[in-house]
């Protein structure tokens, strides 16, 4: 850690730290940093608890075009709502990725099919689901996190009686 970043472990944790290359507040810590791949400055937005950079960014040189600009009010929460638009993003395609769904017509109804995938390091697997019009579940099976859920895909699971795919 730089000698010119105040420890955050220490003092008193509910005052908001306001410093020239380090705010905190608002669940939220803006920290100036060097940036490694040329001679300017990049600013790292790290969400309380959380041990990466929600977020990292150019910062903008002071004037004297050596030391950066500091922080402020204004540029702090702008930083925020920049964070906070990259992880509901992030977890908007994560919830994407993990939970599709398709609707199908049988027997003169609409059947909506759901995959939920449930991943694990060591037994990744979905749970493909059918629900009905009223919302009751008509079946579900558990089948590979890698099944493709396409229309095609669940009418013939639905025509098939609701086994588990292969």
């Amino acid at each position: 850690m730089n000698d010119d970043v105040t420890d955050l472990e220490s003092g008193d944790n509910d005052a908001p730290v306001q410093e020239a290359r380090l705010w905190q507040g608002n669940g939220w810590t803006a920290r100036v940093i060097k940036n490694e791949d040329d001679e300017g400055w990049a600013v790292a937005m790290y969400k309380d608890g959380e041990p990466e950079p929600a977020l990292v960014g150019p910062w903008t040189m002071g004037r004297d075009k050596k030391n950066p600009k500091p922080l402020d009010v204004n540029a702090f929460n702008t930083l925020i709502k920049t964070a906070s638009e990259v992880i509901r993003r992030h977890e908007q395609h994560l919830h994407a990725m993990l939970h599709k769904s398709t609707v199908v017509w049988w027997e003169g109804s609409e059947l909506k099919v759901t995959l939920d995938i449930k991943p694990d390091d060591d037994d990744p697997y979905a749970l493909l689901t059918a629900i009905d019009e009223m919302g009751e579940q008509l079946a579900q099976v558990r089948v590979a996190a890698s099944f493709k859920l396409t229309p095609a895909s669940a009418q013939s699971w639905i025509e098939n009686g609701y086994k588990a795919p292969r």
